[in-house]
């Protein structure tokens, strides 16, 4: 047995760590653009990282390190993402953390990670300068966080607190960003996530991409994969406290709620819909026809026009190739029935509830297939034709 709960001032709360955030120019009126995580143990980590082929400098920056590395430090950056700038964008953050180690000479292994415009090199002096407003034994969640955010309204930040029945206890806490560019293959999203549960690697491991796959990798805003989508997971065990089955319940708490936090921060976006998939011929077909409703712009622009016509979501599934039948399929919004070929039942009333569960700011759109027994439900938002035009711009 084991008990959970959320606590205010997310990375804080977690043993053995430090964070913080300033403006190092980058961005302005003076908002944060720097931040860091740091620790004066090694810490074990893991992280999920974007299945574009054009992976951003610091992901390669991190691939170089040796599997089941440790490190005490976690460098972040907005405003500019490093992100096909070849090899001479490996080479900045060499330079950056080569300055920074004549602050801290216990520097190891650092990691970066960057999030803003693509194709342009760092900062380097900037950043470099920046070190000197950081005070490295600061813990303040806030200043992270708001150091990652781009073109995000408003903060992702949570933490948990998890009792285990001997008394026993441990954190999890996590910061995000994203917005734009979200899309299944990963959200695209920054993601730190901090434990001080004494867990092993391998569970680590384990658990992030399981959780990842529940959570991140079930939303849409917009159907683009960006170079720089990273999830981390960065274990002090400080608390000397685990249990396998309460962290994963508590991982994937967090991981879920911050996914959904930055569906609902979807830039130009007012509505988070669940698209559900039911009983498909397997989970393969359920799993596409649900991301296919998820990211199509189709789809998208008629749930911001707060249209109940179904007909954009029966071409949707249609055109994903699933196997489904016209006479079979049986479409509704929450409770509403608006298209069963058995019934013929959409008229002007249901239309009118219908409209009703679609003025809502989160509803259930559900698509049965009839076609077999799998189940799989991803989310999307909406998004007006002026996102669609003017989000051009490639930004993470």
């Amino acid at each position: 047995m084991f008990n959970i709960f959320p606590l205010k001032n997310g990375l804080q709360n977690v043993k053995g760590f430090f964070c913080g955030g300033v403006n190092a120019g980058m961005k302005p009126n003076l908002k944060n653009d720097l931040g860091f995580i740091r620790s004066n143990e090694l810490c074990e980590v893991s992280a999920v990282f974007t299945k574009n082929r054009f992976k951003a400098a610091p992901i390669y920056h991190f691939l170089n390190y040796k599997k089941n590395f440790k490190t005490n430090f976690i460098l972040l950056n907005s405003k500019n993402a490093n992100a096909m700038t070849g090899k001479k964008g490996v080479k900045d953050i060499d330079r950056i953390f080569s300055t920074l180690k004549k602050k801290l000479p216990s520097l190891h292994n650092p990691i970066m990670s960057s999030t803003g415009v693509i194709g342009y090199r760092l900062h380097v002096d900037k950043i470099c300068k920046a070190f000197d407003k950081f005070d490295f034994n600061l813990t303040n969640s806030n200043e992270t966080a708001y150091s990652i955010m781009t073109t995000d309204s408003f903060k992702k930040e949570l933490c948990l607190k998890v009792e285990l029945e001997n008394g026993d206890f441990f954190h999890i806490a996590a910061i995000a960003k994203g917005a734009g560019m979200i899309n299944p293959a990963m959200a695209t999203m920054l993601c730190f996530i901090l434990t001080d549960a004494n867990i092993e690697k391998t569970d680590m491991d384990k658990l992030l991409k399981s959780s990842t796959k529940q959570s991140f990798n079930t939303i849409s805003v917009d159907g683009d994969t960006s170079t720089n989508d990273t999830v981390m997971l960065i274990s002090s065990g400080k608390s000397g406290a685990y249990d396998k089955i309460a962290f994963s319940e508590a991982l994937n708490c967090i991981t879920k709620h911050i996914s959904q936090e930055i569906l609902r921060d979807g830039e130009g976006s007012s509505k988070v819909v669940a698209f559900e998939v039911k009983n498909a011929l397997n989970i393969k077909e359920a799993k596409k026809a649900s991301k296919a409703l998820s990211n199509s712009l189709l789809v998208k622009t008629a749930l911001f026009g707060e249209d109940p016509n179904w007909g954009r979501i029966a071409s949707t599934i249609g055109a994903s190739k699933v196997t489904c039948k016209e006479k079979n399929l049986v479409i509704s919004y929450d409770n509403i029935v608006v298209y069963s070929k058995q019934k013929e039942i959409f008229n002007k009333e249901r239309e009118e509830k219908a409209f009703k569960v679609m003025k809502q700011d989160s509803f259930r759109v559900t698509c049965n297939l009839n076609a077999g027994e799998s189940s799989y439900t991803s989310y999307g938002c909406d998004l007006g034709y002026e996102y669609v035009k003017i989000n051009a711009d490639y930004r993470t």
